[in-house]
């Protein structure tokens, strides 16, 4: 009862804070205010309700609906203090200003009809307790749970035992493969996750917590993927399922089978990655400096003179002290890793390798950089970025600096709050010129970027500006842009308006002086979901429905159209044609229905699946149709063990009836294609001239696809194509003969020319002229111009995307779309002169996304070519184009190798959206990702530059974690992600994912569970800890008075001292903290970085490093992955307490990113980020147990 008691007091506290609310006093709670603007009328509360234990009961989120009504989030428990269900959040019928509700389900029918709104675990009857089922909220699901199996391996499990015999050469790890007899019974631990639908993921694990191998099952054979360690703990080989199911006792996997088909990896002394070679790709080299940081790489590519430099030589990066990227390009050398890793251990003068800022500058490639040069590398450089930090360089082609940007006071570098630590500038070069991009950026007092200028390479701008409100919400932005500085300038301005929970509601949208247009305009359900949305000022109304768990069912309604232009439903276990899909629980998609108003004819796809998810074929009908069963549009797919797919058939209705368009069979060197045979008669779909054999260059990209006319495809560093030649020898099916085409890109991959040269048609058969179509991309804003002997058009500005189509400039009219879940363009309209909305084209796709034929619209503007997932058809190939790579749709998979190949590893790396398009999107050509469950629309709440997109920038340097997207809330999603061990990243089976769960949240260290960080600080005497400002002396009462720091204080008892050099809030240097209270605004941070220096940092480095060594098998030397550790411990410690910093991330995933050089410029490579990763769940049970015998020791 001390607890109650003590809850109990502090709620009798926090009364005072709180706005006539009615709360329940008898009861245990907690209660949080937001504001949302600055007189507090709009804002954010919840009161948690807890039981004398300590328990949540009840949350309740005070008037949270659009209609103002409380939504209750129930909480029960069972008698072993499990919380077996979990329910849906339940909109209340009113308001009860934040007292207890005594029925909080009392209205779940109202929201939820009958529907059951719980999952439920059950457990193992032992004494594991362990979850053996989880049945997913809703009726559907209630006979189809997802189940969990865990035991020791059986003989009839047949697991390869693969072991490595490490030699090293030039410094680094060489493997030889020894193939011992299967691993025993109970050798290994078996863990078998089987969805809502029967298909089963089983993964052994060995003694140390390695994936050793994981099972699928195709419905016919074993779908196993190997995974290999050296004796020092590190990743060497993984074996994916096309290279296993080749391998037996008496047939070893040869050469050949590991570089077509294997990942290998190679390791130095330190245990850093040094050298890799994905399937049928050449071997890649990795350089470090003395801090552990990547500063060069290689791949096969760049070993020749056949690469973007015409040089052998390494791609490298250069840093300051505090790890942030300061100028990366190429370096031209022939010496090996080896020997340039030995040059860079053995450097004496600057051997941190720091590059500094300087007064003067030299120059590169036609850029000034005001940088130092003493870092290795240095000599005949070529630069290709440059990023500048704190304070704003003097160039001669700086913008007017601003003092306020729409009423927001901007920050300098001279202010006592200033722009130290922050991105100001920049710089990046064109890949095939020497033209440069130059970037500023602008903050408010907050740090919040509010402006942008960016100088583009033809001398023109794009000036962004935006306006937060007092929450950080966006109000309104304005973007000025010229191409050439001689241009007249373009403006466009956005205008967003939220209620009182800050949904958005309205967006308005302004092309220079022409009239504003409401663009969209928001309703929402009791849930906060979006419900209907008026298009161009109610041009078109858009109802939208969802399932119990919030998966969007349909887009209108297509059985009853009325005005609506376009209707589309979705369905996963309830598809009304039975005979050719089944139902579907495990998040598959069975039936999809959309008519249109162009013929209004109902029009329908069913699915099928094999056991791995993989799309088996799309069942085209028209149900209302006099032939219903009509099969059209059918495609069929077949796959071999790595998904790569074997054969693809295809009809077509152009006829009038079903006709086979593509009978065609594919050829495989390993994963990468030989050739395709189409043995169909007809000349739609893939070309007639197939068969041929299609080449490829050292880093597995597709050099030719004769069969369409492509004789040569160059790449750059990127491996972006940037030069395509044609056989001129052959006309195309419009007639046209193409020539070439050319692409620009920025060195961060940023498309920016695209030059198609072509000889038109002419009907009369005379000779005509060569002609080139030149596209300019320019921050969203697409111009065409087209030359030809009669001359060169001035350049004409196209369009710009706006968050629901595009702005036509050559008409002056906004145009507006209907996308369908995966972002597909179906249906575009305008208003006509009627003032009503008119179809101007419509876009129906094959499953894996070739467009139909024979009965869509075009209308004008055929420029706009933004179509499949909402990406650029290239049409003169065929290929959409992603950012990263060009997708073929006509045989449904890329030509380039996936960047991110190694997060999904049992997939072929150009198999295209994990082979199941239905379901799954890859938004920038690098990662497969599943669909957004609300509609592709409400993943624009803010879209203040959504319209920007459209531009197709992307980082191609940038990594995820591997398995980041995990598994879905209610687990529903088995079998579709990756377990990556080792050199991968944060990453989990289903079984991890739940068993995790529980030992992290309800895990060892509780750490000041019972109150967040701001209710301490409160109790102690600070009333508005966020705007009360911090003292250095205010550390000695925060020590005392709070008890997390207290208690942390307690256990690691570190010295401090103020120090003003350093360049972030603080710093841990053994047991000893810096802090720099320039750095410091408030006192609620600077609680969190006390707490987050003692338990992250000191800590750690008392307690815990031999324990990081022994588990990760990490040398004494190496500090850096120990070093990203400690952040991820403290970040996790951030919010624990309530921290809002990391936006709901757990440590882990929050420092991934934060620290990740690639993404912020600043931390870690992505080498020591997958390292931590693959041990972190088991450091933070071994942190969690180390801190829990702290406690017990202070008697706690």
């Amino acid at each position: 009862m001390i607890m109650k008691r003590i809850l109990t007091t502090v709620s009798l506290g926090l009364a005072l804070f709180i706005d006539a609310q009615t709360l329940s006093p008898a009861e245990n709670y907690i209660y949080s205010k937001t504001c949302l603007d600055e007189t507090c009328t709009k804002k954010s509360e919840t009161v948690q309700y807890a039981d004398g234990f300590g328990r949540n009961k009840q949350v309740i989120s005070i008037g949270a609906t659009p209609s103002g009504k409380d939504i209750v989030q129930h909480i029960e428990y069972d008698n072993y203090d499990r919380q077996v269900k979990s329910f849906l959040p339940v909109p209340q019928s009113g308001s009860q200003g934040g007292a207890i509700y005594s029925a909080p389900l009392a209205n779940a029918n109202a929201v939820y009809g009958s529907e059951k709104i719980y999952s439920e675990k059950i457990f193992q009857n032992d004494i594991s307790g362990r979850i053996k089922q989880v049945i997913p909220a809703g009726n559907a699901w209630a006979s189809h749970p997802l189940q969990l199996a865990v035991s020791g391996n059986a003989s009839g499990d047949q697991v390869r035992k693969i072991t490595v015999v490490t030699s090293w050469v030039n410094n680094a790890t060489s493997y030889t493969l020894s193939y011992n007899p299967d691993y025993a019974p109970n050798q290994l631990s078996k863990s078998i996750a089987t969805d809502g639908d029967g298909n089963t993921t089983t993964e052994f694990t060995n003694g140390s917590g390695k994936t050793v191998l994981v099972r699928k099952n195709d419905g016919t054979k074993p779908i196993d993927t190997y995974y290999i360690y050296d004796e020092f703990g590190n990743l060497a080989y993984v074996i994916p399922p096309l290279a296993s199911a080749g391998m037996s006792a008496s047939a070893p996997l040869t050469t050949a089978m590991l570089d077509n088909l294997c990942y290998q990896y190679h390791y130095d002394s330190q245990g850093r990655q040094v050298e890799k070679k994905l399937p049928g790709k050449g071997w890649e080299y990795i350089i470090y400096d003395q801090q552990d940081r990547v500063i060069m790489t290689q791949d096969a590519k760049l070993r020749t003179v056949n690469n973007t430099f015409s040089a052998k030589g390494w791609m490298f990066t250069k840093y300051d002290k505090w790890g942030r990227v300061l100028y990366s390009g190429f370096f031209p050398s022939e010496d090996s890793r080896g020997m340039l890793q030995n040059n860079i251990n053995n450097v004496t003068v600057n051997a941190e390798n720091n590059e500094s800022r300087s007064d003067t500058s030299f120059t590169a490639n036609g850029m000034q950089v005001f940088y130092t040069q003493n870092a290795f590398p240095s000599g005949n450089i070529t630069i290709l970025s440059i990023n500048y930090y704190d304070t704003y360089p003097a160039y001669s082609f700086n913008p007017a600096f601003p003092a306020a940007i729409l009423g927001q006071n901007v920050i300098t570098d001279l202010t006592s709050v200033s722009t130290k630590g922050l991105l100001t500038l920049s710089l990046i070069k064109n890949i095939e010129d020497n033209n440069w991009t130059k970037s500023f950026a602008y903050y408010n007092t907050k740090g919040m970027a509010i402006g942008a200028y960016s100088v583009n390479h033809l001398g023109g701008y794009t000036k962004t500006e935006t306006e937060f409100d007092f929450a950080g919400v966006v109000k309104q932005t304005r973007v000025y842009h010229k191409r050439v500085s001689a241009d007249t300038e373009k403006t466009i301005s956005q205008v967003y308006e939220y209620d009182s929970k800050n949904r958005l509601k309205k967006k308005w949208h302004q092309v220079g002086s022409q009239p504003q247009e409401l663009l969209a305009e928001n309703t929402y359900n009791e849930l906060s979901q979006i419900s209907n949305k008026k298009v161009g000022n109610n041009l078109q109304s858009i109802d939208y429905a969802y399932d119990i768990r919030g998966k969007l069912t349909k887009l209108n309604d297509p059985a009853q159209l009325g005005t609506k232009l376009f209707g589309f439903e979705l369905k996963y276990t309830t598809p009304q044609n039975t005979a050719n899909s089944p139902a579907k629980y495990n998040g598959n998609i069975t039936e999809v229905t959309w008519k249109t108003s162009t013929d209004n004819v109902l029009r329908q796809y069913n699915y099928q699946y094999d056991a791995l998810n993989r799309l088996k074929k799309g069942i085209y009908s028209e149900p209302n149709a006099s032939a219903p069963q009509n099969g059209f549009y059918n495609e069929t797919v077949e796959y071999d063990s790595g998904s790569n797919i074997t054969s693809l058939k295809r009809n077509t209705g152009m006829s009038g009836m079903a006709a086979l368009m593509d009978d065609l069979t594919y050829n495989y060197t390993g994963n990468r294609l030989n050739s395709v045979t189409d043995t169909s008669t007809n000349y739609d779909g893939y070309p007639d001239g197939s068969g041929n054999i299609i080449s490829y260059d050292d880093n597995g990209n597709m050099t030719d696809h004769k069969d369409k006319g492509v004789l040569q495809i160059d790449y750059n560093f990127l491996n972006l194509p940037y030069y395509i030649k044609f056989d001129k020898g052959l006309q195309t099916r419009t007639g046209i003969i193409n020539e070439n085409t050319i692409y620009t890109y920025r060195a961060d991959g940023t498309k920016v020319r695209k030059v198609y040269n072509y000889t038109p048609f002419n009907p009369f058969g005379t000779a005509t002229e060569l002609t080139s179509n030149i596209t300019e991309y320019l921050d969203g804003f697409q111009y065409e111009t087209t030359t030809s002997k009669k001359g060169t058009e001035s350049p004409v500005l196209k369009f710009v995307p706006t968050s629901e189509g595009y702005y036509n400039f050559e008409n002056n009219k906004y145009i507006y779309s209907y996308t369908d879940h995966l972002g597909n363009v179906r249906l575009s309209y305008f208003k006509n002169a009627g003032g009503s909305a008119e179809a101007l084209e419509e876009n129906n796709y094959y499953p894996f996304g070739l467009k139909h034929l024979g009965y869509n619209t075009i209308g004008f503007n055929p420029s706009y070519n933004y179509q499949y997932n909402g990406k650029e058809l290239q049409k003169e190939t065929g290929w959409n184009d992603y950012g990263a790579r060009m997708y073929m749709s006509d045989i449904g998979r890329w030509g380039v190798i996936d960047p991110l190949a190694e997060t999904s590893r049992r997939f072929s790396p150009y198999a295209y959206a994990l082979n199941n398009p239905v379901s799954f999107i890859d938004p920038d050509g690098r990662k497969a990702v599943p669909v957004p469950y609300e509609g592709m629309e409400n993943h624009l709440v803010v879209g203040s530059y959504m319209w920007q997109m459209a531009g197709g920038s992307f980082n191609p340097r940038q990594k995820v974690p591997n398995g980041s997207g995990g598994t879905s809330a209610d687990f529903g999603g088995f079998g579709y992600t990756e377990s990556e061990p080792s050199s991968g990243g944060l990453s989990f089976t289903s079984l991890e994912a739940i068993t995790f769960a529980q030992s992290y949240f309800g895990g060892g260290g509780n750490i000041g569970a019972l109150f967040s960080m701001v209710e301490q600080l409160k109790k102690a005497g600070w009333s508005d800890p966020a705007n009360t400002k911090a003292k250095y002396n205010d550390k000695d009462i925060l020590l005392k008075e709070v008890p997390a720091l207290n208690e942390l204080f307690l256990i690691t008892n570190p010295s401090f001292e103020e120090d003003s050099s350093i360049n972030s809030q603080g710093v841990t240097r053994g047991t000893r903290i810096l802090i720099n209270m320039n750095n410091i605004s408030n006192i609620l941070r600077f609680a969190y970085t006390l707490g987050h220096e003692m338990y992250g940092h000191v800590f750690a480095n008392k307690f815990f490093r031999d324990i990081y060594n022994r588990t990760t098998r990490t040398p004494e030397k190496s500090t850096r992955g120990f070093d990203f550790f400690q952040e991820t411990m403290g970040i996790d410690w951030e919010m624990k307490l309530g921290s809002s910093r990391w936006c709901g991330f757990s440590g882990l995933e929050a420092a991934s990113f934060y620290y990740n050089i690639n993404n912020l410029g600043s931390g870690y490579n992505q080498e020591i980020i997958d390292k931590v990763s693959s041990y972190h769940t088991r450091l933070q049970m071994e942190w969690n147990n180390i801190y829990n015998q702290k406690l017990k020791q202070l008697g706690k």
